[in-house]
């Protein structure tokens, strides 16, 4: 048999074996690994997620809790899964941020996370306390000028996205402030709303509540974009240009899985993002829904982890 007519044979056996991959994808249930614990913001997320892609798919999308070590445990367990689309992972900022913080993580973000498709971004706030001088960003910007030093700002903990947020927005800003880390969000909000500790980033769900309340101020998003939840709160990027530090909540999958299963499940995904109960529901979490092919994450996850790991060396900044 000619060269080129056993090369023409296998490129149209290839084809029809693709076709015939996604075709038959899914055959039994698929299971998603959720890196945090049950009832928390990336699990509510998820679970939303995987009971629309049930219905798309026509199989079920299970939500697998494996918490530990801020998200590591599920992207470990992801990486060692078989790569057949049976099994894959929900993950947000903070798996990219790890690697570049605890020398104990072993997983490369670029190298071993297959890229299937965005699923939201979730925006934090840069809140004061009501007796911060600053009324804006601007203010906050001049008030760290001033005193450089003087005052401190809290996040959930050392190497959490809030954490990151904050010292992105120093060094774009060019001022300093003390980090205070707390162990979780819930522990340090009496001393925000108290003052004790005047500046933070804390979730847009969690201020919501306590801006609408009067006891605490909103001074800017961490997002590109104002939301729709919250309109009249401005982003950072209005006066830093380009400022961008919202988590990204995505879907990879082991290396290795085959192509046609990654396109069934990113046009399941897109389908899911696309309707309007899943979007309402993302929106009263704080989230908005964000599609995206995996070219796409490929590049954003690549590109994150580059800059949390340029944060990371600059600041010196290592896990507890």
């Amino acid at each position: 048999m000619p060269k080129f007519l056993r090369a023409f044979l296998a490129a149209t056996l290839a084809i029809a074996s693709f076709g015939a991959i996604a075709q038959s994808y899914p055959g039994r249930p698929v299971k998603m690994l959720v890196g945090y614990a049950a009832g928390g913001g990336m699990d509510s997320l998820a679970r939303v997620l995987a009971a629309k892609l049930t219905e798309t798919l026509g199989q079920q999308v299970l939500v697998e809790n494996r918490a530990g070590a801020s998200g590591a445990v599920a992207a470990d367990a992801m990486i060692k899964s078989l790569a057949d689309g049976y099994t894959i992972y929900a993950a947000e900022s903070g798996a990219l941020i790890l690697p570049a913080i605890n020398p104990k993580i072993s997983y490369d973000p670029v190298r071993n996370f297959l890229p299937v498709g965005g699923v939201a971004t979730l925006p934090m706030a840069f809140v004061v306390t009501n007796a911060f001088p600053a009324k804006n960003a601007q203010e906050l910007i001049a008030a760290l000028k001033a005193a450089p030093g003087k005052y401190s700002y809290a996040s959930p903990g050392v190497g959490t996205v809030q954490h990151f947020a904050f010292e992105l927005f120093m060094r774009s800003a060019g001022v300093s402030a003390v980090h205070i880390p707390y162990k979780g969000a819930a522990t340090m909000m009496p001393d925000i709303i108290s003052g004790q500790v005047p500046v933070a980033v804390i979730s847009v769900s969690a201020a919501m509540g306590q801006v609408k309340a009067g006891k605490i101020r909103t001074i800017a998003l961490t997002s590109p974009q104002r939301i729709s939840s919250a309109p009249d709160w401005p982003a950072m990027a209005e006066t830093l240009a380009g400022f961008d530090a919202a988590p990204r909540v995505f879907v990879v999958a082991p290396v290795g899985t085959p192509q046609p299963v990654v396109t069934r499940l990113n046009e399941a995904m897109r389908a899911a993002l696309a309707s309007k109960d899943l979007q309402e529901n993302y929106e009263r979490q704080g989230a908005t829904a964000m599609p995206s092919s995996p070219e796409e994450l490929g590049r954003q996850i690549a590109e994150e982890t580059r800059r949390w790991a340029t944060i990371a060396k600059e600041a010196n900044i290592k896990s507890e």
